[in-house]
């Protein structure tokens, strides 16, 4: 899952600016040899040396430029990588710890009926955690996976909303009330599979990163009578303005990994943005005007104009 770049591009700048050195060195050697013997008696010739030089320094000083781009660009792909790797770490390791201690408490002392419910609820939790981070890195997989295109399909997006709503709350044991879902019947011409990787991240990241208690607020809306706009707010503490397009990087999570209190991988903002552009939408992220948190708003093509979807649920009721 690890994102691996081409050596190709650096090689070659590498070899290309070793050339221009080389043709640059001998320029000036060549110049200075010409001017001491003084066999330059023409004024063109020096100014066509001269500007030869001047070119190529300028090709070298912007190879420089490009390879320290490049440099930098390594540098932080390393660091977000390790990133991902402490948290993948400590996202199989947590739960695996935790099972493996309530599987030695129930093997190597009684326990009563109402302990054993409690251990067995627990293990079903780290289970679902494990479960969760491995459909996590699966989506990303098949995200990355050029050739995996299906063919469109009418999504109800209000069923859709609701359904992620619902399997987040399960998710985090909130109550059903902590997000709040106000979508007309819209139906979209989509890839469900795309759109329920859409959705699911946007909610489970609002309620993970939100207030305590979280409160999410999903409201979609038709714009320009043929696109889809989805608003998800959250209560939370917001993103810092200069990290807005940063946490849409593969990786990309705020502050130090070994510090955090929230589990993570850096990647359910990744999905999002892959899938929004796949499916040829955009997304913005912004603070909330009423009051603190982030507000992401996602923009897609592709609605169902309401006669038509009208029509198509009474072709499907009265066959």
């Amino acid at each position: 899952m690890l994102e691996r770049r081409s050596l190709k591009a650096p090689i070659a700048l590498g070899v290309v600016m070793i050339v221009l050195v080389v043709i640059l060195a001998a320029v000036w050697i060549v110049g200075n040899i010409l001017g001491a013997t003084g066999e330059i008696k023409s004024a063109a010739l020096s100014w066509v040396m001269l500007t030869t030089g001047a070119v190529l320094l300028a090709a070298v000083l912007a190879g420089v430029i490009a390879y320290l781009t490049l440099t930098v660009k390594a540098v932080n792909l390393n660091r977000r990588q390790s990133n991902f790797i402490d948290a993948v770490t400590h996202e199989l390791k947590s739960p695996i710890a935790s099972l493996k201690l309530y599987l030695q408490t129930m093997t190597r002392r009684s326990v009563s009926e109402e302990q054993k419910q409690d251990f067995h609820r627990f293990m079903l939790d780290d289970v679902e955690r494990l479960d969760l981070l491995i459909n996590h890195l699966l989506d990303v997989a098949r995200i990355d996976q050029s050739g995996d295109i299906r063919d469109d399909e009418e999504v109800s997006i209000a069923d859709l909303l609701n359904h992620s709503a619902q399997a987040t709350c399960i998710r985090y044991r909130v109550p059903p009330e902590t997000i709040e879902v106000e979508c007309p019947p819209i139906r979209l011409l989509s890839q469900l599979v795309q759109l329920e990787i859409l959705f699911r991240n946007l909610i489970d990241n609002a309620v993970k990163y939100g207030g305590s208690p979280p409160h999410v607020s999903v409201h979609a809306t038709i714009i320009n009578d043929s696109k889809l706009a989805v608003v998800i707010r959250d209560n939370g503490s917001g993103i810092p303005l200069n990290q807005r397009r940063k946490v849409f990087g593969r990786f990309i999570r705020l502050g130090n990994e070994l510090e955090r209190s929230t589990p993570g991988t850096g990647l359910g903002l990744y999905l999002v943005r892959n899938v929004v552009k796949s499916l040829g939408g955009s997304i913005q992220v912004s603070d909330r005007t009423d009051g603190s948190g982030s507000q992401f708003e996602v923009t897609l093509k592709g609605v169902i104009p309401c006669e038509d979807a009208i029509q198509d649920d009474r072709e499907k009721s009265n066959p």
